[in-house]
């Protein structure tokens, strides 16, 4: 059995206002959470459990996820009272994995391309004690900068600092040997990219590094979750959890869209209503939201049960969201 653990406990400040109410894995990217998308990614790469590790808003996640019948892979769920880091989160939900051998660690706000099999793959050709996936980014300073030799054996984890030696970064997803996990503190809040990578190098530890330069994106903020989800509709991305699509757009159970709208690559939430006239150009429209006659958006977020009055003009704005 390979096990796979997602760590979704995260708060994400940097999406607020649109995480106030909704945990950012939960977010709809391309019309469905975007934790459905790193799921069925697994699934894909041939995995067969998967652990949700999970704290900000934790009961928001089994309700729709369940345990995991219906996306082809077995879930449960770690739940932190506390937040434990990225170190502590995974020896939690390790606790909870079935499986034995190496394991999968993705973190909760990543969307790539990468192979994920032939990463595992790797790991167990060199034999490896941790496997870092790495990609290349144009300005590496607000990542995890990860030099590595010839052989890509890693031999300096960089985290987050003003000149990085390299642009090969840390791009969110670990398979970790099940004994590197164990010797993790219980119950203690532990970074693994502050202590953990830093301790197995220093310990001589065999880490490795995985290169994939193909598409790469963290989620983190609100412009890249509507990058993410323009990708996915127009294909630049693939990801099979990406719903059927109308024209290159997807259109939620439900939904009446008036026949003199125009929707052009974006999603309309379950139940959403679209008035007449009204223009729809890369936008995310959430269920139950309504938008008036003849309103005009582009590249907009509109919150759930939203009102957008007829007449509206709008570019680049998050709206109908509270401000907490």
């Amino acid at each position: 059995m390979s096990s796979a653990i997602l760590l979704v406990g995260g708060m994400g400040t940097r999406l607020q206002p649109l995480t106030f109410d909704t945990p950012k894995p939960m977010l709809s990217v391309a019309g469905v959470p975007f934790t459905e998308h790193q799921i069925v990614k697994a699934r894909e790469a041939g995995f067969t459990e998967i652990v949700l590790a999970t704290s900000f808003k934790a009961e928001l996640f089994e309700p729709y996820f369940g345990n995991g019948e219906r996306f082809g892979i077995s879930i449960r769920y770690a739940v932190e009272t506390e937040p434990l880091g990225t170190g502590g989160a995974i020896r939690n939900a390790a606790a909870m994995l079935t499986g034995s051998g190496p394991v999968a660690i993705f973190n909760g706000d990543v969307l790539s391309a990468h192979d994920l099999a032939a990463q595992l793959k790797f790991h167990t050709d060199k034999s490896a004690d941790v496997t870092l996936y790495l990609t290349e980014v144009p300005d590496a300073r607000a990542f995890g900068a990860v030099e590595f030799d010839g052989d890509f054996r890693v031999s300096a984890f960089n985290e987050k600092m003003e000149n990085p030696p390299t642009n090969m970064i840390n791009a969110g997803c670990y398979i970790f040997a099940r004994e590197v996990i164990e010797s993790i503190p219980t119950n203690r809040v532990i970074s693994v990219e502050r202590e953990t990578f830093p301790g197995l190098l220093n310990a001589g530890a065999r880490v490795y590094a995985f290169v994939d330069r193909g598409y790469w994106l963290d989620i983190g903020n609100p412009a890249a979750l509507m990058k993410a989800s323009k990708d996915l509709l127009s294909g630049i991305m693939y990801s099979a959890a990406t719903p059927a699509l109308s024209n290159g757009s997807f259109i939620g159970a439900g939904a009446a869209v008036d026949a003199t709208a125009r929707i052009t690559a974006s999603v309309i939430g379950a139940g959403a209503v679209i008035g007449a006239g009204a223009v729809i150009e890369g936008s995310l429209i959430g269920s139950g939201a309504r938008i008036g006659v003849d309103a005009l958006l582009t590249d907009c977020f509109v919150a759930d049960h939203a009102t957008v009055e007829a007449g509206v003009i709008a570019g680049g704005n998050f709206m109908g969201f509270a401000l907490h």
